[in-house]
Order: structure tokens, then sequence, then C-alpha cells
């Protein structure tokens, strides 16, 4: 102890003037170090470093020295203990920064106080800062020099009582570190000095109570005794339950500030859940209005190609026989100079002006259906794609053309002019005026031309029938025409036979004079106008139907292109639905998580959890 006495600055006045820190060491020998040089140094010369009375200038209140003691000369230091000397609380106001640098893990704290003196606002300032670090310190204060107080016996009493009420308000009303009921068992009354000469006097052999001593030693001895029980005891066990309760404070702001994020996790998670649900049931209904809607535009659209089909047949038939019955009026505006020689009449007969200018009007009556066909059924499909199938959406296609052959090229490869004289009243007239130019060729050249399988009707077989009879009987009985004139020359007299053959002669005659070549050109035309109206009429129901087909096909396909689309927007629509099935089914397992996460630590933060665990 003689060595302890002399290892730590003592004396009056202010003594120690930075922190010292005493430790164990295995070895033999004691040494110090300081923070500015591991350099082992002599413990000897501790005095010149941290005396305050001959300081080492580089050292300030703030140092520290360490010295090494050996374990085997003090049996506190066995259990790891570590012993912090400090400078006063008056010294300097950088309180903050040694709590922080030297006391943050300290167990134990001995304020040692003047016992001629209360306690000073300083001191009660240290501690404050020191409770607002660490949860609740053990805090031991010792009153020295007591046996001071022998020198009043009259008064010793009332100012033990002061000291005690002071000390007890301070740690139980102020710091709240201890309950009133265990404030006093804090607060001792003892004299250092009479307890370091006691036990010096022990050490060399003597009694404890030898040398000049002050009346009441030995309770001043019992209390001295009384707090080193009672500090073996708070630092066998403080260590753990301070940093314990410590530890359990922060696990506690810990679980809270888990709970908080949590409970943060949850909400977030189901305020995105309930918008994914709302996503996912918008796009659920919209997929079964887009297919509710295609299938009833499907039945729509392939009524409407079906009308609109037989509305092109209607209109290419009605624009045809337009056409036929404007052919006179085309066929009138040509214009060669006609002559009855060979060129001419193959000019005729080619007519690409003719042919050229019925192609045009055609054209034009085709241009006119397909802008009634331009109007596209994708307005009443955009609505049901979605806004990216939207933007691939292209306008309706305007390459699309009506495609027709007439035949008008070859229009006049078959047809055979007859622009020879012939008189109105012949018999060759009279059957043709009678049973039409075609059945009248085949009548008068006797049957001999092949007959087509669906040429004609019953009726115009019987007429021709009658008409090659008559004119077969005609040829073979010419003698027979000479008789029945006879017979009527005698009946009617010769006057009424001559006057009409009179007749008869004269119009032969004015019809032979006024056979002009104006007139050959105005029966070519005639001619040539119904071979045209025949042959164009003949291929009307071709080409009105080749016409709907081709609507229909291309009506067809491009509404097939836009059931492609709906079927990508139905297919996008689906894609949505998953994904969001999905995210919701992740937000549900970290709901599940972050509930299952919040039990468990709201389990292990339960107050009774810590008291098993203490």
């Amino acid at each position: 102890m003689k060595t302890i006495r002399d290892l730590l600055p003592s004396g009056i006045g202010h003594t120690t003037n930075c922190f010292l820190r005493v430790e164990g060491t295995d070895g033999d020998e004691a040494y110090l170090t300081t923070e500015a040089s591991n350099e082992r140094s002599s413990v000897t010369t501790v005095n010149q470093l941290a005396h305050a009375l001959h300081m080492d200038p580089t050292l300030d209140s703030g140092s520290l020295v360490k010295v090494f003691w050996p374990k085997s000369r003090c049996a506190l230091l066995r259990d790891d203990l570590v012993l912090m000397d400090s400078p006063g609380t008056d010294v300097t106001l950088e309180l903050d920064s040694w709590i922080d640098k030297f006391c943050l893990d300290a167990d134990v704290f001995v304020l040692v106080g003047n016992a001629e003196s209360t306690l000073m606002n300083t001191e009660k300032l240290f501690f404050h800062k020191v409770s607002e670090r660490i949860s609740k310190p053990n805090i031991f204060i010792l009153h020295n020099r007591w046996d001071a107080s022998v020198t009043e016996p009259e008064y010793i009493e009332e100012v033990r009582k002061q000291h005690l009420d002071r000390c007890v308000s301070f740690l139980a009303e102020e710091l709240r570190v201890v309950g009133l009921d265990e404030a006093p068992g804090r607060i001792f009354f003892v004299s250092a000095k009479e307890v370091l000469s006691s036990r010096t006097q022990r050490a060399q052999g003597m009694p404890e109570t030898g040398g000049a001593l002050a009346e009441g030693f030995q309770d001043r001895l019992r209390e001295f005794q009384r707090f080193e029980r009672t500090f073996e005891e708070f630092i066998s066990q403080s260590a753990v339950k301070t940093k314990f309760e410590q530890h359990t404070v922060r696990a506690w702001q810990i679980t809270d500030a888990i709970k908080a994020v949590m409970d943060a996790i949850n909400i977030a998670s189901a305020d995105r859940k309930i918008c994914c649900l709302e996503q996912r049931e918008d796009q659920r209904d919209r997929l079964e209005v887009v297919r509710g809607q295609i299938n009833r535009l499907s039945d729509d659209v392939r009524d409407k190609i079906k009308t609109l089909t037989d509305d092109v047949t209607a209109r290419v038939t009605s624009a045809l026989s337009d056409q036929i019955r404007s052919l006179p009026v085309l066929v009138e505006e040509f214009r060669a100079g006609f002559t009855p020689t060979q060129e001419t009449l193959q000019l005729y007969k080619t007519v690409s002006r003719l042919v050229g200018g019925l192609a045009h009007r055609c054209s034009v009556v085709m241009m006119s259906l397909k802008v009634c066909l331009s109007a596209p059924p994708s307005d009443s499909v955009r609505p049901l794609l979605s806004p990216s199938v939207q933007e691939q959406l292209s306008a309706p296609s305007a390459s699309f053309q009506l495609t027709y052959d007439l035949g008008l090229a070859a229009l006049c490869a078959d047809f055979r002019e007859n622009i020879e004289f012939q008189f109105s009243l012949g018999w060759t007239a009279l059957v043709t005026r009678f049973i039409g130019v075609a059945n009248a060729k085949r009548a008068l050249s006797g049957g001999a031309e092949p007959r087509p399988q669906d040429a004609s009707s019953f009726r115009d077989e019987v007429v021709v029938s009658i008409a090659t009879g008559l004119v077969s009987a005609t040829s073979r009985a010419s003698m027979t025409v000479l008789v029945i004139g006879g017979v009527v020359w005698r009946s009617v007299g010769w006057r009424l036979i001559a006057l009409s053959l009179s007749l008869y002669g004269l119009l032969y005659l004015y019809e032979k004079l006024t056979w002009t070549d104006g007139s050959r050109e105005r029966v070519l035309k005639q001619q040539f106008v119904e071979h045209a109206a025949h042959r164009l009429r003949a291929i009307i129901p071709v080409t009105s139907s080749f016409c709907s087909q081709q609507v229909y096909k291309e009506l067809s396909a491009t509404f097939s292109r836009l059931s492609q689309r709906v079927d990508l927007s139905d297919a996008e629509l689906e894609g949505n639905i998953r994904q969001l099935s999905v995210r919701i089914q992740r937000l549900e397992n970290i709901q599940r998580r972050s509930k299952a996460f919040r039990s468990e630590v709201t389990l292990g933060s339960h107050p009774h959890w810590a008291q098993s665990q203490s």
C-alpha cells in the first residue's frame, strides 16, 4: 500500500493534473506509458508526469498516463479491474470530451469529496452529463477527511445528516440512478489518510491502531471496510448489470426502430398491394370487355363485309349496264373519215380510242367504288387496343386496286361487219327483222353452222326452224311462185300489181341511191354497238362477281390484320395481369415476412424475456 501511496499523486490542494489509468500486468515489474509514446518508463516518474505542482508541460488535463502494476502485488487488479484517476471536475469545462473519451466504459464511479464542504455544482454537472450517456451509472460518494469532524463533536451528526440528505437527493431525485431507500448505502464518510496509515502499520507488523489516530477511528475504519465490500460486490456485478442494461435499452431502441421499419414496410406493401389489385381488376375487366366486343364486332364486320360485297356486285352490274347504254353515244363520237376500203374498215374495227374511252369510263366507276370502300374498320377496333398497340396500328392500305378485265382489246376480234346494200323489203332483211341477226344467219344458211348447246330458248329454235323451212321451200319451188303470181294476176288485176311493183322498185331505187358512205358508217356503228353490247352483257356477271370477290378478300384480310392486333393487345393484357399477380404475391410474401419478423422482434424485446436473460 505504501507503494500505491507513493505511486499516485497525493497531498493537499490540487494534485492530479491528468488522467491516470492503473491496470494489472502479468509481469513482475511495474511501468508506465503515455499517449505520445509507448516507451516504458519507470513508475517513479509518475509524480513528475501527473502531479499538478511539477507536471510535464507536454501533458494537459485531457491526457492519459497508463500505469501497469503487477497483479501479484495487488489482488484487486487480478480480476482485470482498471482504476481511472481523473483531475478535478473544476479543472476544465471540457467535460463532454472527457466523458466520451474515458468514461463510457466505466462500471463504477467514485466521487471523492471533501467532508469539510458540501457537494459542488461542478461535480453535479459532471454526473448529469454522465447519466445522459450511460443508463443509470453506479455512483459512490466518499466524504473524505471525515476525521476532521472530531474537532466539532457537537455538530458531527448535523453535518453528517446535511451531507447525507444532499447526496441522497442528488442520487435519487436528480440523477434517479437509485431509489431513496438505496441511496444511503452509496454514501460513505471515511478518512483515507487514517486507513492508509493503519494498513501501513499492519504491513509492517505493527498494530493497526498504532500511531496518532483521532477519536472515532474504528467507526471510520468500519465505514471504509463497508465501502470496500460494497465496491467489490459492484465491481463483480455492476459491470455486467450496467452493460447489459445499457445494451438492453439500446436493443429496445433498435427493436422499436426495426418494428417501425417493419410497420412501414407492411403499410407500404399493403398500399402497393391494393394498387396492384385495383390495376389487375381493371386489366381483367378490360380483357373481358375486349373479348366480348371483338366477338360482337366480328359478327358485325362479317355481316358488313357480306353486305358490302353484295353492294359492290350491284354497283358493278349497274355501272357496266350504264356503260352499255352509253355505247351509242361513245361510238357516235368516233369520226375517222369513213370510206368502204379495207384499211378504213380495219381502223374502225381496232378503234383503240373507242376502247380507251370505254375503259376510262369503267375506271371512273371503279374509282368511285374504291372511295366507298375506303372507310376502314379500324375505327371500331382502335378502342379495343392498348396504347402501345394503337401506336403500331398503321393507316389503311392505299394500294388496294379493283382489277378487272372487260376484254375490250378483243372486243372487235370476232366482229364481222356487213355493210353491203340490203333492201329493207328484201327477203333477208325481213327475216333478219323478224328473228334477229344471228338467227337470220343460221336460217338463211340452212342450219349448216354448228349450234351451241346453250344458245337460245325454245321459242328462238322454233322460229329459226320455221324460217329455215320457208327459205328451203322457196328455193325448191320457184315454179310454184310463178303459178301463185299468175293466180294473183287474175284475181287483182294487172294495174294493181304493176303499181305495187312500181312502188317496190322506186323504194328499192331510193334506198340504192341513198346507200352512201355515211349510211355505211352508220350501219357499221350500229352493228358494232349491237355486237359490243352483246359481248359486254355476257361478261357483266363474271366481272361483278370477280370485283366482289376482290373486295371480300381485301376487307377480310384487313379485318384479319386488325384481329391480330387485338390478339396482341389481348396477350399484352394477359401479360400485365400475370405480372401484377406475381407482384401481388411478392407483396403478400413481404407482408407476411415483415409481420413474422416484427412478431419475433416484439417477442424478443418483451420485458419478461429481458428479465429472463438477465
